[in-house]
């Protein structure tokens, strides 16, 4: 993948980033596979917030779903992060790789949010509608490469920024489960963040990816002239 199309992420240049990914890769885990181990703890967080919607919010059990899930999500996006240096490493970029760089992503957006959405203090309407908005946002972002434009991965509410929201809101309610505001449970806020930021997202890279377009229309135009 090209360097204009991968999501710009710092640890990436960290010296251990890259040792861990030469061990996944001397380990034998293709990029494809780890893609999808991605999806798997992405399913799973969504499992651990929407089975908080049937514990005791002051017990001990609810406060180890929250925890669990905050893990899973970071291990999503430690999944997402390798799956690309280990296809580097190895130079066995595939010809369905990029299936496996994006189907997994949007399982596991749709399946966390949704997990918030059903999850203790949760709106499940909200829920369909932060995944609806995420998936949104890939599929600007795809609509504008298929174009010609460099991938806009910018926010203000995109992957990264997504998953921040919820790890914070996870360990916070594995502390303080019945913690809200306005009525309203903290879950429930998240996912009108996620939503309200997400679709200013959407509208960002829409505007971004037309004058980057536009610009190279123009050239293009220019040089043929």
């Amino acid at each position: 993948m090209s360097e204009n199309h991968r999501r710009p992420i710092a640890a990436r240049e960290l010296k251990l980033s890259h040792r861990v990914a030469s061990a996944l890769a001397k380990a034998g885990l293709s990029a494809n596979s780890i893609s999808v181990m991605s999806a798997i703890f992405g399913i799973g967080a969504g499992l651990c917030f929407w089975s908080t919607g049937f514990s005791a919010p002051s017990g001990a059990q609810q406060s180890w779903l929250w925890i669990a899930g905050a893990l899973l999500i970071f291990l999503r996006l430690l999944a997402n992060m390798f799956d690309g240096m280990v296809a580097i490493a190895t130079a066995t970029s595939s010809a369905v790789g990029e299936l496996y760089n994006e189907l997994p992503d949007r399982i596991s957006d749709s399946a966390i949010l949704l997990g918030i959405g059903y999850a203790a203090g949760g709106s499940p309407t909200l829920g369909y509608l932060a995944a609806l908005i995420a998936v949104g946002t890939a599929y600007v972002r795809a609509v504008g490469k298929g174009a010609g434009a460099h991938s806009d991965f910018s926010g203000p509410m995109a992957k990264q920024q997504r998953m921040a929201v919820l790890i914070a809101l996870s360990l916070l309610m594995s502390f303080t489960p019945n913690l809200s505001l306005a009525g309203y449970g903290l879950p429930t806020w998240s996912l009108g963040l996620i939503s309200a930021l997400g679709a200013l997202t959407i509208a960002r890279r829409t505007v971004n990816i037309a004058r980057a377009l536009g610009k190279q229309a123009l050239a293009k135009g220019e040089n043929n002239g």
